[in-house]
């Protein structure tokens, strides 16, 4: 087949790695794949350059001019297949199929975000998915929300597949010591915005006992951490952990490609986010046999119902608080354990193989 991929950017967000991903698995089983974005952000332009998948950037400002440039890229391009990811995307990929298409349309919802039940926008946007053959979410909980603003969309066009890991990458390593340096590492992934909680996070670190502190230290690896920012949030988080005395517990670093490594060595894998829709770090996290805290978010409440303290409400610091005081408390074997439980379910349900055949079974 010949497949387009269409997401808004090749920055190092989580869409972008799994879009990424799948569009490598599509290449080594013999298909023919071209990259289409609208945004300047490059993370993954080398990536796709050695593996020879080439990217077409629409360069345009003017939203209307851009939707006309990309639909008429997509609609004289002659692909059988093509599949999107993120709102925006989806939207100009399904006004390129009128008035009609001659080639299987896949669109990837990735976001859960409440706008979505209050914003007119956006409730439009999950309308024209009328024109998609497929809706596909990475959890239960995104369909539910998509459904929720479109109660007339078709459950048969609506998919739920997890997200893929190649567990040749993302594995336990076989020299990893817990509490390495006498502390516990723990690892987060996440861009430096309002919606990833930092603060939250932060503030619950200052609750915790002298002691406990003495016992953690934490590495977020994310985008943003210079100007332009975000928002105001890691600026902000930064005022709260000098005020706090939390420069020896907190270390931030810019995204990096070599996560697997950072992950493989640390002891245990946070999420604080106040919404989601499957983040792959929770999946590569679980592949690398970690234990993972993480926000009541998603499908999440579900995978880790084994042990609900590592579960936390992500709008009560005293909530995240309690989860650090109990994996804090927790013995090196104990770590061991839980991260060997995750491991076992990242095989079942986040397999690269079976992933990339369901998406291409719909595609076709």
């Amino acid at each position: 087949m010949n497949i387009l991929c269409v997401i808004d950017d090749l920055g190092s967000g989580g869409a972008q790695r799994q879009l990424v991903e799948l569009a490598r698995g599509f290449t080594h089983l013999g298909h023919s794949v071209v990259f289409l974005t609208y945004h300047p952000a490059s993370f993954y332009y080398s990536y796709l350059n050695e593996l020879g998948i080439p990217i077409k950037y629409i360069n345009s400002s003017n939203y209307l001019t851009r939707i006309i440039k990309m639909r008429h890229f997509i609609r004289r391009g002659r692909y059988n297949a093509v599949i999107s990811f993120l709102e925006g995307s989806n939207f100009i990929c399904e006004v390129a199929s009128l008035p009609k298409k001659k080639w299987s349309l896949v669109v990837g919802e990735r976001s859960s975000k409440p706008e979505i039940k209050r914003s007119i926008k956006l409730i439009l946007y999950r309308w024209f998915h009328f024109l998609a053959d497929y809706i596909v979410a990475n959890s239960h909980a995104n369909i539910d929300l998509v459904r929720s603003v479109n109660p007339l969309l078709n459950s048969g066009k609506c998919k739920v597949i997890y997200n893929m890991v190649d567990f040749n990458t993302w594995s336990p390593s076989e020299t990893y010591v817990p509490r390495n340096n006498g502390k516990l590492k723990l690892v987060v992934a996440a861009s430096h915005q309002k919606l990833k909680n930092l603060i939250g996070l932060i503030k619950a670190v200052v609750l915790l006992e002298p002691y406990e502190k003495a016992a953690l230290e934490i590495d977020w690896y994310g985008d943003r951490i210079i100007e332009p920012f975000f928002d105001e949030s890691f600026i902000q988080a930064q005022k709260i952990i000098k005020e706090n005395h939390l420069e020896n517990i907190f270390s931030f670093y810019p995204a990096v490609k070599d996560l697997n490594v950072k992950i493989q060595n640390s002891d245990v894998l946070g999420l604080f986010s106040f919404y989601e829709g499957f983040p792959n770090v929770v999946c590569e996290g679980m592949a690398c046999a970690k234990p993972i805290i993480c926000s009541e978010v998603s499908d999440l409440p579900a995978f880790f119902d084994y042990d609900k303290n590592l579960l936390f409400n992500p709008l009560k610091s005293d909530s995240i608080n309690k989860t650090l005081k109990y994996i804090i408390s927790l013995s090196d074997q104990q770590l061991i354990s839980i991260g060997e439980i995750n491991r076992t379910m990242a095989n079942e349900y986040f397999y690269k193989e079976d992933i990339i055949d369901q998406y291409l079974k719909l595609l076709s």
